[in-house]
């Protein structure tokens, strides 16, 4: 089988050279680089599986390289971010990235979320099973909300007749809702089931790619219930 493609960009030497030590005896394959536009280049040469991201990056910073990353490819990123109260976390995820880890950070944790983002990436299709149908009788596999269409087996949504374009995290999180429409999903259960969290995480990343959801499946599809969580509309 073989080894998971990290790429690293980090502009600081020692983090660089240590975590990427750290990633290949862990049995990664890295290649790590020290700026936004070596990083962008190394991504389009290598096509890696994974991409991890310092927010601060000389050139072009890490959240325009994730912008420019989702432009091209679903492939999962995780930003690296010096503050977890920093706007540059909300900025990153709104910007088409998965997860995010503060600095500093433990290498072990490190692992551990990259390899989370890894297992939802290669069983994105496995949460819809059984889902309840509604509007009717659908194609075996579709279930269908007003002018949206999750096909649950093909791993399509389409809106209007139209295909929609969906990262596999926000793909598992409609998912996960269409499972249970009309049924409130707290933002603890969803960092459970979508991000693989079995502890408490922060909150953000669940409305943040709610809210990219939203805008790509209809602003009113999910509803916000204050004080427990989110819902899709039957």
């Amino acid at each position: 089988m073989a080894e998971t493609h990290v790429l690293f960009v980090e502009d600081d030497d020692v983090i660089r050279e240590a975590t990427q030590l750290a990633l290949e005896r862990d049995g990664f394959t890295v290649t790590a680089m020290p700026d936004g536009l070596s990083g962008l280049e190394a991504f389009r040469a290598d096509q890696p599986d994974i991409a991890l991201l310092d927010v601060m990056l000389p050139g072009l910073d890490g959240v325009s390289l994730c912008r420019r990353i989702r432009d091209e490819s679903t492939v999962p990123v995780i930003m690296l971010s010096a503050r977890a109260d920093s706007i540059d976390v909300v900025l990153g995820l709104e910007a088409g990235a998965d997860d995010y880890v503060t600095k500093p950070f433990d290498g072990a944790v490190l692992v551990a979320r990259i390899r989370a983002v890894l297992r939802r990436f290669g069983h994105a299709g496995g949460t819809g099973a059984g889902a309840a149908e509604a509007d009717g009788e659908p194609e075996r596999g579709v279930l269908a909300f007003g002018d949206l269409e999750v096909d649950t087996e093909g791993m399509e949504v389409r809106k209007g007749g139209e295909t929609v374009a969906l990262t596999p995290t926000e793909m598992r999180l409609l998912l996960e809702f269409s499972s249970a429409p009309g049924t409130v999903l707290s933002r603890d259960k969803l960092l459970e089931r979508v991000w693989d969290y079995g502890w408490g995480g922060d909150t953000r990343v669940v409305d943040v790619h709610v809210q990219r959801l939203r805008t790509k499946i209809g602003q009113d599809r999910i509803e916000t219930v204050r004080g427990f969580g989110y819902k899709l509309k039957a």
